[in-house]
């Protein structure tokens, strides 16, 4: 490993640092000072490396508060493949969305502030059209799936618009009203499943 220029000019072997500790410090760092106030820099120095430490585990300062989205995409994935091919789509979509939003109570402070900082911070909208995309083709292929269809049709995505909208909503207003997240996930899909009838 290459030595990089560390605080106070020293040079030598970084101190040990991970993933999770630079999503940690960033997101402390992001909901005390502000996303847009907050540097690249800063997060380094606050842990004691150096900024291509930083890059080594996120592209960049956006990627840090989506944390490892790949992996909410994989649960999202094994949460709707382990459905029975009997269960209606709706049904299944709602079970694996809950499923794949389920969190330790010990994680929801955390995904709180990641979830304030995303629907709230202009910056990363940009940034969240992509993951959102990501996520909508998860659902839109397991729809089209089971529908014999492809991806791209009318109804995969549809299904697939609606189903992030639903998400979204839960989401928005756990984080506005506190309440219980897997609660609100079931009460918008149960909304969604019904047409919003009753």
């Amino acid at each position: 490993m290459s030595a990089e220029t560390m605080p106070g000019g020293g040079r030598g072997r970084p101190p040990s640092t991970s993933r999770e500790s630079v999503e940690r410090t960033a997101l402390t760092m992001f909901a005390n000072r502000g996303f847009e106030q907050t540097t690249v820099e800063e997060i380094a120095a606050e842990l004691g490396v150096g900024r291509r430490t930083v890059f080594r585990y996120f592209p960049s300062k956006n990627d840090i508060v989506w944390g490892d989205f790949d992996r909410v995409l994989d649960r999202l994935r094994e949460e709707l493949d382990g459905q029975g091919e009997g269960v209606p789509i709706m049904d299944a979509l709602a079970a694996a969305a809950v499923a794949s939003n389920s969190y330790p109570a010990e994680q929801l402070p955390e995904l709180r502030t990641r979830m304030t900082l995303i629907t709230t911070v202009p910056a990363l909208q940009a940034h969240s059209a992509l993951r959102y995309a990501d996520w909508r083709g998860v659902v839109a292929e397991y729809v089209a799936r089971r529908r014999g269809e492809r991806a791209s049709d009318l109804i995969p995505q549809t299904v697939a618009f609606a189903a992030l909208g639903a998400s979204m909503a839960a989401f928005s207003v756990w984080v506005a009203q506190d309440g219980d997240l897997e609660q609100r996930l079931q009460t918008a899909y149960a909304a969604l499943g019904s047409g919003f009838r009753g």
